[in-house]
């Protein structure tokens, strides 16, 4: 079993990274192997509509996406992060999203097991989980949770919210306890 990590943060080692490590370290601690993406200082070019993965099954756009689609793939849990900018998700989540498109035409990710993790400063919260929330049911993948840090200027500012880590790493457990109970198809 595969939990893999992903953190939409444009900022490497912030808030957002340090909730979904703690994530990760309970899932590791539940019985799963772990990976950890970061999308900072990674290319991914934003979709350019061109619905050509209809005909050749692949996206045509070669940049740092194609290892992240593999990733996603041979995972059984994700657990995508964001902090939140301008009160939804981050720039780099959103090209992420449109860029598994190709994902969702062939319904690639479906059954996979999901959860969200949110630092912010003060509001916006429910807009980026909202993202996240229509990303999982477009994919017909299955949301188990999420976890809420403040925490967004500061790096390790969120460690202080000890509710939002006690909701990242819960996050974590509940996601393998979700695999390990449910046989789900891919």
């Amino acid at each position: 079993m595969k939990v893999l990590g992903i953190v939409c943060s444009p900022r490497l080692h912030g808030n957002t990274e340090i909730m979904v490590q703690a994530a990760l370290a309970k899932a590791r601690e539940s019985g799963a192997e772990i990976e950890l993406v970061t999308l900072a200082g990674k290319t991914i070019t934003p979709c350019d509509g061109c619905l050509s993965c209809h005909e050749t099954g692949e996206c045509h756009i070669k940049d740092d996406m194609q290892d992240i689609y593999t990733k996603l793939l041979e995972a059984d849990g994700i657990i995508f992060g964001t902090p939140v900018y301008f009160w939804t998700v981050t720039a780099q989540a959103k090209a992420l999203i449109d860029r598994t498109y190709i994902l969702a035409v062939q319904r690639r990710l479906r059954g996979k097991v999901a959860g969200v993790v949110v630092a912010l400063g003060r509001t916006g919260a429910t807009s980026a989980l909202a993202v996240f929330n229509s990303f999982c049911i477009g994919h017909k993948m299955i949301l188990v949770g999420r976890a809420v840090g403040f925490g967004d200027e500061e790096k390790g500012e969120v460690k202080r919210d000890k509710t939002g880590m006690t909701e990242a790493e819960s996050l974590g457990e509940t996601i393998v306890k979700y695999i390990q109970s449910h046989k789900l198809p891919n």
